[in-house]
């Protein structure tokens, strides 16, 4: 038996610790929607359906899966290392930091943090400040969990953020805005330390005049406004052909009243924003703009009421920025070429929807455009599937995670070969008479 020190856990520790973590989660799960409803005014249902289930979804995914996952992979040789076998071994990074957003506070923390304990790494994970009560019960939880040589949360704001940043990682996976990703590259790159960064952007949302309108506006309701639009991969706004525009417009604000009655304020289905700053910020992109609905606000209780805004320019302040709350604005185009010139305008967004019958024309957009991922006639829901890679593209992001993707992210692929006694004397020199032979097999290894 090898007396070598063992420095990263065995897949099966991994395992029992995961199980681990999905029974606290159970146990706890009254307590995490509790927290979420006080951080972000989440009804239980929308906690438990984008939040607990989502993550513990993930994990019965990764605990069947796992032991599969970390076993060597035997590949084809290369006749060039005749005879041989050859593999590949995921390895742990290491040291692993995390940094979780405020807006899914429970669901953006946990799932990374499976995936870098499936890997076998040590994790230091922030939660966000901005949701200090579900944060405080994901520490609760870790703690029972995780041995603190294991995972180790740590609480704080931008200072304790920049702190950590100092120390030298194996690996940094960050979720949150672009301005901040950058930060982080720019940290990370001192050391030569491989990040993921889950950003965002202006997400599209394309209605086409062969969609199905009436339920194109349902959809398009539920994705913008589930989380009070506080939500990473949200259409932030809408390009409409102008043929079908006020007739979609009148679908979408009944779907917005059927959702969230005519008094959103008093519906507890609708959630409230985040914080006073943010709330400003928001209420700062309605000025000047025309609306179509809502547009009503509370700053007390941080409401504001799903609103539509009809064709702001896109030089306005809502169509300059990722809006990132209850605003939605509806734009018009009339030929395919004013599409382009908007959708290239807010390149590589983190998410991209096309409503349409028209499949020529929704092969034409995923085929033609750089996105993160997204959903022909629905919003949202490619995030469901952990066997879909999710992560963004140029100022969306950086790398991918969910299921065997996130095992994948945390593991550096190890490339092995072992050899035989058995010699091939091709490599070695004299080289004469050699040069033909070697053209050859290079035509036929791979």
């Amino acid at each position: 038996m090898s007396t070598l020190n063992k420095t990263y856990p065995s897949v099966a520790v991994r395992v029992a610790l995961l199980k681990k973590l999905k029974t606290q989660i159970k146990k706890q799960e009254k307590e995490i929607c509790e927290a979420l409803a006080k951080d972000l005014g989440k009804p239980t249902f929308e906690s438990m359906l984008t939040e607990t289930q989502f993550v513990l979804a993930e994990l019965r995914h990764t605990i069947k899966h796992l032991r599969g996952w970390a076993v060597p992979k035997r590949i084809p040789g290369s006749m060039l290392n005749f005879p041989a076998k050859e593999y590949i071994y995921q390895h742990p990074y290491g040291r692993v930091l995390i940094f979780a957003p405020w807006n899914y506070p429970f669901q953006l923390t946990l799932a990374p943090l499976i995936g870098a304990v499936a890997a076998g790494n040590s994790v230091v994970l922030k939660p966000s400040e901005m949701a200090p009560n579900t944060g405080a019960v994901i520490k609760d939880i870790l703690t029972k969990v995780f041995d603190i040589k294991f995972v180790t949360v740590i609480e704080g704001g931008p200072l304790l953020a920049k702190e950590l940043l100092k120390q030298q990682w194996d690996y940094i996976f960050y979720t949150g805005s672009t301005a901040i990703g950058k930060e982080i590259y720019q940290a990370a790159a001192k050391n030569l330390t491989p990040v993921t960064l889950e950003l965002g952007g202006k997400s599209p949302c394309i209605v086409h005049e062969s969609a199905s309108l009436k339920v194109a506006a349902k959809r398009i309701a539920w994705g913008k406004f589930v989380n009070t639009g506080q939500t990473c991969v949200a259409p932030d706004f809408v390009l409409v052909h102008e043929s079908v525009k006020q007739q979609f417009t009148q679908y979408l604000i009944s779907a917005i009243k059927d959702l969230y009655g005519e008094n959103p304020e008093e519906n507890t289905d609708y959630g409230k924003i985040i914080n006073k700053k943010h709330f400003q910020r928001l209420i700062g992109y309605l000025e000047g703009t025309k609306i179509s609905h809502g547009g009503t606000s509370n700053e007390t209780s941080l409401y504001i009421a799903p609103t539509v805004v009809d064709n702001p320019s896109l030089q306005s302040a809502v169509m300059s920025e990722e809006i990132f709350g209850p605003i939605l604005p509806i734009i018009s185009y009339t030929y395919e070429k004013d599409l382009d010139t908007i959708l290239k305008k807010y390149e590589h967004s983190l998410a991209l929807y096309v409503f349409a019958n028209n499949k020529e024309f929704t092969n034409a957009i995923i085929e033609n455009y750089a996105f993160g991922g997204g959903c022909i006639n629905d919003t949202l829901v490619h995030l469901v599937n952990n066997q879909l890679p999710f992560g963004g593209i140029g100022n969306s992001g950086i790398g991918k995670y969910h299921g065997k993707y996130s095992f994948d992210t945390f593991s550096h692929s190890k490339a092995i070969v072992k050899r035989s006694k058995l010699e091939n004397p091709l490599r070695y020199a004299p080289y004469k008479k050699k040069t033909k032979l070697i053209k050859l097999l290079y035509r036929f290894i791979n």
